[in-house]
C-alpha cells in the first residue's frame, strides 16, 4: 500500500442507529456524512454519468437511509440506500473528498435544487446538471 492510500483509509466506519450518517474516521480527522448527502453525491454512472457534463442532479433523497456497508476489496465500500440504489462503490479517497468538500458541495446542491425547481422531498426524473450552468 502506498503512502497516499495509507492516508485516506479510514480508521473507522459506523452507520449511527438511525441511519441517517455515516461516521468516517481517518487519523486526525472525524466526518459525519449524511445519507442524503452519500446518497446524491454517489459515484455511480446513475448520478455521476458516463462522461463529462453527464452528472445528473437526483431528487427527493431527504429521507434516504443507509441499509447496508460493503467492503469492496481494501480500497472502497459499496452503500446500499432504503430507495434502492446500491451501484456506486465508495473509495477511500472519494470518501474523504466528500468529507472535504461537504460543506462547497451541499451548498452547490441546494442551488442545483433551487435552480432546477426540484425539491429534496419530491422525487422527479433527474436533471442534467450541466444544463443548470
Amino acid at each position: 500500500m502506498d503512502k497516499v492510500a495509507r492516508m485516506v483509509e479510514p480508521l473507522e466506519l459506523r452507520v449511527r442507529a438511525d441511519k441517517r450518517v455515516l461516521v468516517v474516521v481517518w487519523e486526525g480527522q472525524r466526518a459525519e456524512l449524511a445519507a442524503e448527502y452519500l446518497r446524491v453525491e454517489s459515484p455511480s454512472a446513475e448520478v455521476k454519468g458516463h462522461g463529462v457534463g453527464q452528472a445528473k442532479l437526483v431528487s427527493g433523497k431527504r429521507e434516504v437511509l443507509i441499509q447496508t456497508l460493503e467492503p469492496v476489496g481494501s480500497y472502497a465500500v459499496k452503500i446500499g440506500f432504503s430507495d434502492g440504489h446500491a451501484t456506486g462503490l465508495y473509495t477511500w479517497a472519494y470518501l474523504r473528498e466528500l468529507a472535504d468538500e461537504q460543506a462547497a458541495r451541499w451548498a452547490c446542491y441546494l442551488a442545483d435544487l433551487a435552480a432546477a425547481g426540484l425539491s429534496r422531498d419530491v422525487v422527479k426524473p433527474p436533471v442534467l446538471r450541466s444544463a443548470l450552468r
